[in-house]
């Protein structure tokens, strides 16, 4: 009916074809297997890191994180993960104004105060309200984050991603100062530790491209000609 003419349906039922037709439905049964264990998989990771959060609704996550070396081409960088899955559509990156020297709590104050300023104000790109917000950092980065919140007469859970030795997200930690474990929960270890990971190559992939293009910048580049 869609290809508009007349069309011929053949079903093999022995030789070669019936046997490639045969490989296909395993395929695909396989294929279908595969993608609803995983998708059960996720659901499963987010319905534990709800409960772990005391969250009713945990839908859209926000992740920051900031990158400078020696205080240089600071930036931030935010990731969207919608129902567990990045939304890179939504990514936004920061340069950090104003800010002499290296000062994380004052570039994640920043970031948060910008990113929230547009969504009050409703601007292209910014007017989705997140569930959560995940800050790359300890106790104090969250608190930063709830302080530039607060500034705007605005409440969103805010909870920051607690490394390991290993550079691993081994806990989550609320503004208060309570550490909640995720590394005996598998599942949720490695969707925490994805979202870390995504935020921070997104920083410093950005980063790297400042920081790239004032190297090789010079002020004979401003001369007409």
């Amino acid at each position: 009916e869609q290809f508009g003419r007349k069309t011929t349906l053949r079903v093999p039922q022995r030789g070669d074809n019936a046997k490639l037709v045969a490989l296909a439905q395993k395929n695909a049964f396989e294929e279908v297997a595969r993608i609803s264990d995983k998708h059960e998989k996720l659901t499963g990771a987010l319905n534990l890191l709800k409960k772990a959060l005391k969250l009713e609704q945990m839908s859209r996550m926000e992740s920051f994180d900031i990158s400078n070396i020696s205080g240089t081409d600071i930036v931030a960088s935010m990731v969207v993960f919608q129902d567990g899955k990045p939304k890179k559509s939504e990514y936004k990156r920061f340069q950090i104004r104003d800010l002499v020297g290296q000062d994380d709590y004052a570039s994640m104050y920043q970031v948060i105060l910008r990113r929230f300023t547009h969504f009050k104000n409703q601007d292209k790109g910014f007017q989705e309200r997140p569930d959560v917000l995940l800050i790359d950092g300890g106790v104090t980065h969250a608190q930063t984050a709830v302080k530039a919140l607060n500034s705007l007469g605005l409440w969103i859970p805010v909870f920051g991603m607690v490394k390991d030795n290993k550079h691993r997200t081994r806990a989550l930690v609320t503004p208060e100062g309570e550490e909640i474990r995720i590394d005996h929960q598998p599942s949720v270890f490695s969707l925490i530790g994805s979202i870390q990971e995504e935020t921070h190559r997104f920083a410093i992939t950005y980063h790297r491209n400042l920081r790239s293009k004032r190297l090789k910048a010079s002020c004979l580049d401003n001369i007409p000609g």
